[in-house]
């Protein structure tokens, strides 16, 4: 079968990637939630909301190393007319006081200590001066305190019955922190999808396998590995298919019931070892689209089989990771509940000509920087799809619209956002 049978057979019905993003949405759904323990829980996404049990602090605490005392009682004071108070008690962090406060005494307290009743104000230990005097022990106050003043209220920070974290939060260092606050040693998560990839092609070897003639080694698979786990997912390395479409559709359908989804890399244009296209072609399952209008990777594939994807992406290093980014990043952070899963868009200068012409919009591996306070982009190097060192120095996807003048230097450009 030559090409041109080939195209006819697979007839490509080309979408705007943001349709086929939309198309995916459609099928998108998230495989479950587990309880994880705290300590287990970053980088981890919330499965339901978490409602404070407690006041936040459930005390009223010293917001300074001090004296807690009763406001009122330094109306009038100056340095030449200072007030005098007995110091009754000392309380240390975590100690309940064991005396009220009166308008002729105080106590002495540590930062974050519990306040005393009646005490309405601390006074930081630097502006007064103690002694003593008989036995007793005083401290001289020369300035007027205003009511709450280094004093922290009950449910400052948050009140019991408010919402503490919302479903779909990311538990990260700060998010950690307020879930031990209130006490949350377990907590519920959204599953984390597990991916099986597969890479297409008999001219692929194993990563150990030492170079041949008109071989290569599969690259693409523990790159699509990488970044699944840096999305949240667990990826199943399933090794190589081969170009004999049986056999290839054998394998893909056993790892359906191992993995949440499937992806492959390469056999998916139209040439006659192209696998990819004959499973499409004679599935039972539902085609989503079969060409995006895009550089690289326009022939990248979607399906839909008994609920689970199926990804096809080009073989091309370059095409196979921006189709990664565009398509199954968003899968793998819509299975795990999170709101925010599309690559956050931004405007930047390019910082050099670009003259390739583009019939399609053109995403460009990019580096970002920064030249007298504005953000500029520039290819990270050789835009062929072909090439992989490229890959590592990408921080953003450059989005060249079609047309047929490139674009200067100088002009901006809309740029998607790969890294932090």
């Amino acid at each position: 079968m030559d090409r041109a049978e080939s195209v006819h057979r697979f007839r490509r019905h080309t979408v705007q990637v943001e349709e086929a993003q939309r198309r995916i949405e459609e099928h998108l759904h998230v495989p479950g939630v587990e309880e994880v323990s705290l300590e287990n829980a970053f980088d981890r996404t919330l499965a339901e909301d978490m409602i404070a049990p407690e006041h936040m602090p459930h005390f009223r605490r010293s917001g300074m190393d001090g004296f807690a005392i009763m406001s009122s009682s330094t109306r009038g004071a100056s340095p030449e007319s200072p007030v005098l108070l007995e110091v009754i008690d000392n309380i240390p962090c975590g100690d309940v006081p064991r005396s009220e406060i009166s308008p002729k005494t105080a106590s002495r307290i540590m930062t974050g200590a519990m306040v005393p009743e009646n005490a309405d104000a601390v006074i930081m230990l630097e502006m007064t001066e103690d002694f003593e005097e008989q036995g007793k022990t005083y401290v001289r106050i020369k300035k007027e305190i205003q009511p709450g003043k280094n004093l922290t209220s009950i449910g400052h920070e948050m009140t019991k019955g408010e919402c503490v974290l919302q479903k779909g939060t990311v538990i990260r260092a700060g998010e950690t922190a307020l879930l031990a606050t209130f006490g949350f040693p377990i907590v519920k998560v959204y599953k984390r999808p597990t991916i099986a990839i597969f890479a297409t092609g008999s001219e692929l070897l194993p990563v150990e396998a030492p170079l041949c003639p008109g071989k290569i080694r599969n690259s693409n698979s523990y790159m699509l590995a990488a970044l699944i786990r840096e999305a949240g997912g667990i990826p199943l390395l399933m090794g190589s298919i081969p170009d004999e479409a049986d056999k290839a559709q054998a394998l893909i359908f056993e790892a359906f019931s191992l993995a949440d989804f499937v992806i492959t890399s390469g056999g998916v244009s139209v040439g006659d070892y192209d696998i990819l296209v004959d499973i499409f072609q004679n599935w039972e399952g539902k085609m989503l689209f079969n060409k995006v209008a895009m550089r690289p990777g326009s022939p990248t594939t979607a399906g839909v089989w008994n609920d689970q994807f199926l990804f096809a992406l080009s073989g091309n290093p370059g095409a196979c990771f921006v189709g990664y980014q565009l398509f199954i990043r968003p899968v793998i952070l819509g299975m795990q509940g999170m709101q925010n899963r599309y690559l956050q868009s931004y405007t930047a200068f390019l910082g050099e000509d670009f003259k390739k012409v583009n019939a399609f919009p053109r995403y460009v591996r990019g580096k970002s920087y920064i030249r007298e306070g504005k953000v500029f982009v520039e290819p990270a190097g050789m835009d062929q799809s072909s090439v992989t060192v490229s890959i590592k120095d990408s921080d953003c996807l450059i989005q060249i619209p079609p047309g047929s003048n490139g674009m200067q230097q100088g002009e901006l450009v809309s740029v998607l956002m790969l890294k932090g």
